[in-house]
């Protein structure tokens, strides 16, 4: 208190010292276009801890108010020695006041037609961080998955050069022939391996290495290996088994249309200056891509199309190779491979994100992902265990990562649809059609019951939307399903399903209009309904399936032959070394953008030239670290032989 009455005389001098007017300064206070959004005055963070008074700093604070329908946070810059319960004593009592003016004035009535505030609570951020246990070991753990290949390089670099020294090359050198390498690496077409190799886009040549002697260790040092998990990352040619070269650019696209998703969707969240002129543009036109204009969660589907494909084909080889059994033992060796592909750096992220928020000074916008991070400190198990799609979206560690769980649960039930197939093909049909039925049915219900919107930005602030709805396996199946049967289309086909041009260009302009469709029906249905709605319902129902039907025309006439300029357009070789690190580019984006969210001091202000230099920038950051981290963390699990 004393602290107190001392800044607050001070700045009612007519001459106040430095420390008070900075101490001023750094409040928070009302903006321009509150109308507009511009509700939140976070102030100045560090102008306010680098103040120092007669026995006290700075000490930074936030004053979460509600003003009528409006909640927004005050920075205020307070002494030291002040705790929370106390700043919240001085503003309730009036005590931040000089010449008869509050420190927290109230926004004018005018503007939110309410003059009373309501202090909902107060939150000091501290001016140092202090890691716990947790905190700790995830960081531990995730420096000693960097130094294990990078010692594993180290180790085989002095190897090699000292054989080389000691040993004539023309002797010792020889072709490994990558169907029966001496450490377990992706092999080629016809491998045990090479269904991860089909699903995952991860691809490996055919290496001169040393000819040594087997052994489990000798193995897993090459895996960890710099020298060998680099090779096939940034190849340009493309050894997806049967051809599928249009998967490459359809998996990349689908990933920028993510990135660019999200790089706009989190800073809405909650800083933004102008939220309201940005909803106003997202409604307008589908034209604003950057500002998630039109569905972007289609790009998902996208993906769950593409491991449907690729998770039946890779399979159906697998059969083929072990003459035509599905045994117990095959079907839980394919699940292993994908856990394996998917978990190390799964978890790597995870111990990643859990440190960085622990040791990361946040500014006045950290609230999302301090929850963030103590989601992770009670429900990891859930991520470990692949279902935390399945808890409710505030629950889950690293929110984006429910995708990994779905795809997961989705891909289990590839086995079964498959033994149905090779079975009897009956009885496949009629399951496959009900799973389909059943899948749009429940999105049809429970978009119907809790009244749910279909587009965004309804869908951000609607809570039951991602709860019951955008996260579950039951109304998200579908995609999957379809990319199933068309994997096993392609696998079993023996004719062109396409004879003429004029079936073709048929079938062009039948997807091109549905996707048109779906999009412009999303902008048609944007309002939130009031009441049980049946075009929402069946929008919802069906929006979906129909998107993955017209993605599976592109895959079928680009295999075909008949994709023209499309077709050319996603077989470049610029989209394979791309395709191979998209997996790490899926789980490291989020990460860029939160921390460049959480160390803003002041709002971000939307323009479409600001959203587009924030996702170029977010884009260049994270192609670079998941080059790093597809080399280090991902391949070598999936190199390593673990029965050798």
């Amino acid at each position: 208190m004393n602290d107190t009455n001392t800044f607050l005389w001070e700045i009612n001098q007519d001459k106040p010292k430095e420390y008070a007017v900075h101490m001023y300064d750094a409040f928070g206070k009302m903006g321009s276009n509150v109308e507009g959004g511009n509700t939140n005055e976070p102030g100045l963070l560090q102008q306010c801890r680098s103040t120092r008074g007669p026995g006290f700093t700075g000490q930074y604070c936030q004053v979460f108010l509600r003003q009528g329908t409006v909640q927004y946070f005050v920075g205020v810059c307070v002494p030291d020695s002040c705790r929370e319960e106390e700043v919240q004593i001085l503003v309730l009592s009036g005590r931040l006041q000089f010449h008869q003016l509050s420190l927290i004035p109230p926004l004018p009535p005018i503007l939110v037609n309410q003059s009373t505030q309501e202090m909902i609570m107060t939150y000091c951020l501290p001016t140092s961080v202090s890691p716990d246990a947790a905190d700790v070991t995830c960081l531990v753990v995730c420096c000693a998955m960097i130094a294990l290949p990078l010692a594993a390089t180290l180790i085989t670099a002095i190897m090699r050069w000292q054989r080389n020294r000691e040993v004539s090359p023309t002797l010792e050198l020889c072709h490994i022939n990558t169907d029966q390498d001496l450490y377990g690496t992706l092999k080629s077409n016809g491998s045990s391996n090479s269904e991860v190799s089909a699903s995952e886009g991860e691809y490996s040549s055919r290496p001169t290495q040393l000819c040594v002697p087997r052994s489990c260790l000798y193995g897993c040092l090459q895996a960890f290996s710099l020298q060998t998990t680099s090779k096939g990352v940034f190849s340009t040619s493309s050894t997806i088994p049967g051809g599928h070269s249009s998967l490459h650019g359809i998996r990349v696209l689908s990933l920028l249309w993510i990135i660019c998703g999200h790089s706009a969707q989190f800073p809405v969240i909650n800083n933004l200056d102008n939220y309201k002129n940005w909803k106003k543009t997202v409604e307008s036109s589908p034209l604003y891509v950057l500002t998630i204009s039109g569905p972007v969660f289609l790009a998902v589907d996208t993906f769950l199309l593409l491991g449907g494909l690729l998770s039946a084909r890779s399979l159906l080889g697998i059969i083929d190779k072990a003459e035509g059994k599905l045994s117990p033992s095959l079907v839980a060796n394919y699940l292993f491979k994908r856990i394996k592909r998917i978990q190390p750096l799964h978890l790597f992220v995870m111990c990643l994100t859990i440190g960085l928020m622990s040791v990361v000074q946040w500014g006045p916008y950290w609230f999302p992902f301090v929850d963030t991070m103590m989601d992770c400190k009670t429900y990891w198990w859930a991520n470990l265990l692949l279902i935390s799609n399945l808890l409710p979206i505030h629950e889950i560690c690293i929110p984006w990562t429910w995708y990994l769980s779905l795809d997961f649960q989705c891909y289990a039930t590839t086995p079964l649809l498959v033994y149905l197939y090779k079975l009897k093909q009956g009885v496949f049909v009629v399951v496959s059609g009900g799973l389909l039925l059943v899948t749009s049915v429940a999105s049809a219900v429970i978009t119907a019951l809790m009244k749910l919107p279909v587009f965004q930005p309804s869908t951000m602030t609607s809570e039951n939307y991602v709860l019951y709805y955008y996260v579950k396996p039951y109304t998200r199946y579908g995609p999957f399903l379809i990319g199933i049967l068309v994997g096993i289309h392609l696998t079993t086909k023996k004719d062109q399903l396409l004879k003429k041009r004029w079936q073709a260009a048929l079938g062009w302009f039948c997807s091109l209009a549905l996707m048109a469709v779906v999009i412009v029906l999303a902008y048609v249905l944007r309002e939130t309904p009031a009441c049980p709605s049946v075009p929402h319902a069946l929008y919802q129902a069906l929006h979906r399936e129909v998107w993955a039907l017209a993605v599976t025309w592109i895959i079928l006439a680009c295999e075909e032959g008949y994709g023209g300029f499309i077709q050319t357009l996603l077989s470049l070789s610029f989209w394979v070394p791309l395709s191979n690190i998209s997996f790490a580019c899926y789980l490291t984006h989020p990460i860029f953008i939160i921390i460049y969210i959480g160390l803003q001091e002041t709002p971000i202000h939307y323009t479409d030239i600001n959203f587009m230099y924030m996702f170029l920038g977010h884009l260049v950051l994270t192609l670079v670290v998941s080059c790093m981290l597809t080399v280090l963390v991902e391949k070598p699990y999936l190199l390593v032989k673990w029965n050798t």
